[in-house]
């Protein structure tokens, strides 16, 4: 940290102290004060929540942060490999069961952790795939729901108001493509998808300005056991729709994953970034 930013600070901080919180513009220099703060911070010094972490793209996102040496709490309800990744990952890493589809389950959890800086939505199922809208099973298309819209819900839910408070934070849903543009045979994924892009947009103006933001990664395919699990067909179909004609990697998904919820990614909220091949240009 330079002299010139400690001195800046310092003095934001001293005039912020000593002015009423109702005062014309407080929230805003509040927010401006956590944000310069928020830039000269390293990983080490950052609380991270991923949800899905047991595998796939919650498995590979707490694998890099904690690498970063920045504190990662990777939730799912599959205990054996969370316990995998803590042995692998060491002391920086700390396994936390719970599902995310159960609201009371998320705010035992929640209240248990120190302020978060991070929350990144990982966790996700396809539900019954290749099948035509009504043939569809109903109770299939709400536990899809249940986890991959209420998931990013309830946590999101728990954790903003505490980011607003402390001026700081980032928040992202893992989305889908499918959530922009529908995939045949896919209604309930691509439906729940379509809902937690809707809702990123609605958080993100809702937090403008305060430091905190919240975006959204829609992906075309990438490479997991997920995807590995989904009949041929249906990978080919969404395959063959991406100009670049492959899945994505891991370690692509997770490069941009570390740049969105970093201190640099300042100015952007409410966004849907795009990771899919040259499959969407909007």
């Amino acid at each position: 940290m330079n002299a010139a930013y400690r001195f800046r600070t310092i003095r934001r901080t001293v005039t912020l102290l000593s002015a009423p919180s109702e005062a014309p513009g407080f929230q805003a220099e509040l927010g401006e004060l956590n944000r310069l703060r928020a830039m000269y911070q390293d990983w080490k010094t950052q609380n991270i929540v991923v949800t899905g972490a047991a595998s796939g793209l919650g498995c590979a996102i707490c694998s890099r942060f904690a690498r970063l040496d920045a504190t990662v709490r990777g939730i799912d309800i599959n205990k054996a490999p969370l316990d995998e990744m803590k042995a692998v990952a060491g002391t920086n890493f700390i396994p936390t069961i719970c599902d995310v589809a159960n609201w009371r389950e998320v705010i035992n959890t929640f209240e248990q952790f120190p302020p978060i800086d991070v929350l990144v939505n990982c966790a996700g199922i396809t539900g019954q795939t290749n099948l035509k809208s009504d043939e569809t099973d109903p109770a299939d298309v709400e536990r899809v729901f249940r986890i991959n819209f209420f998931g990013c819900y309830h946590t999101s839910k728990a954790v903003l108001p505490q980011m607003v408070r402390r001026g700081y934070g980032r928040v992202l849903h893992i989305a889908s493509i499918a959530g922009k543009e529908g995939n045949a045979g896919m209604l309930a994924y691509s439906a729940s998808k379509a809902a937690v892009i809707g809702m990123t947009k609605v958080q993100g103006k809702e937090v403008a300005g305060t430091g905190v933001t919240v975006n959204a990664l829609a992906p075309a395919v990438i490479q997991t056991p997920m995807v590995d699990a989904m009949p041929k067909e249906q990978v080919k179909y969404m395959t063959d729709k991406i100009p670049m004609g492959r899945c994505a990697s891991l370690d692509e998904l997770v490069a941009i994953v570390e740049f969105i919820v970093s201190p640099d990614c300042s100015f952007t909220t409410g966004f849907t970034f795009d990771l899919s091949g040259g499959r969407a240009t909007y």
